[in-house]
């Protein structure tokens, strides 16, 4: 007996021809930005709230609680072989809104032309590149666990604490869509590592996760100093947010040279 779906579930298009509009006469659910009122109309392009009986071909239940049994989304064969060469298309072409969407704080201090997830994921993977070697630390686990992070991003967007969403429900909603991600992909060992790669830094635990906790909030503040720089702006807030949050050497010292060369920019 397949489940009842929930008319609210969230579902992912595939389709190239669908866009969101304001004013669309979109014959199913349009968004509704005040049911997600983290997305911006940017980040809305290709979502839409379905009903069960009229889903979007191709589309993916971004609700766990839903068996994609009888709701009409698209059903990854488990038994597909990983990474294939249409998966892997697939999966790389959902990893490109990585690439055009914009970081949330900087759109919200207008910051015109401002970095992408993917650019701050990839300054992330350099500092995991460039880091002197440290007792038990695994620095190429760092690299991919900075590349895939924020991949989650990809589906939900760029979910900041001025979105007042929950810490719990945005973590809920990231593990939702990367196991959407993943099936796209088409399981296997890659897809797995990308979900333990994932997790690990969700939850802090590891030395590796540690470290890249720390890069990507030192990540945060050097580009805050290089907009105060190139915008005349003054960033407090990022600078105050990550302030005794470094759990580091490496983080402690990278982050209070950041902090040396500002006092010494607003010094001037």
């Amino acid at each position: 007996m397949a489940a009842k779906a929930n008319p609210n579930s969230l579902f992912l298009s595939s389709s190239s021809s669908t866009h969101y509009s304001s004013s669309s006469s979109f014959p199913y659910h349009q968004i509704s930005l005040k049911k997600v009122s983290f997305l911006v109309d940017f980040q809305c392009r290709k979502l839409v709230f379905a009903c069960s009986k009229k889903p979007i071909p191709g589309s993916v239940n971004l609700d766990p609680s839903i068996s994609n049994s009888g709701s009409g989304s698209s059903k990854i064969d488990s038994d597909r072989a990983s990474s294939s060469p249409s998966n892997a298309i697939d999966f790389l072409t959902l990893c490109h809104s990585l690439k055009t969407t914009k970081r949330k704080g900087w759109v919200n201090h207008a910051i015109k032309g401002s970095e992408s997830i993917a650019d701050h994921m990839y300054r992330m993977s350099l500092m995991a590149l460039i880091v002197g070697d440290l007792p038990g630390v695994n620095r190429e686990r760092c690299i991919k666990m900075a590349i895939v992070h924020d991949i989650a991003e990809a589906i939900v967007g760029d979910i900041t604490p001025s979105d007042g969403v929950p810490k719990a429900e945005k973590s809920r909603l990231e593990q939702a869509a990367l196991t959407e991600m993943c099936k796209v992909l088409g399981g296997g060992m890659r897809a797995e590592e990308i979900k333990e790669l994932w997790q690990e830094y969700e939850n802090n635990a590891s030395l590796e996760a540690n470290l890249v906790k720390d890069f990507d909030k030192v990540e945060m503040i050097l580009q805050a100093l290089e907009y105060e720089s190139e915008h005349g702006k003054v960033l407090d807030e990022f600078f105050l947010s990550t302030a005794g949050k470094f759990q580091t050497e490496i983080g402690k010292s990278w982050a209070a040279e950041i902090h040396l060369r500002r006092n010494s920019r607003l010094g001037n």
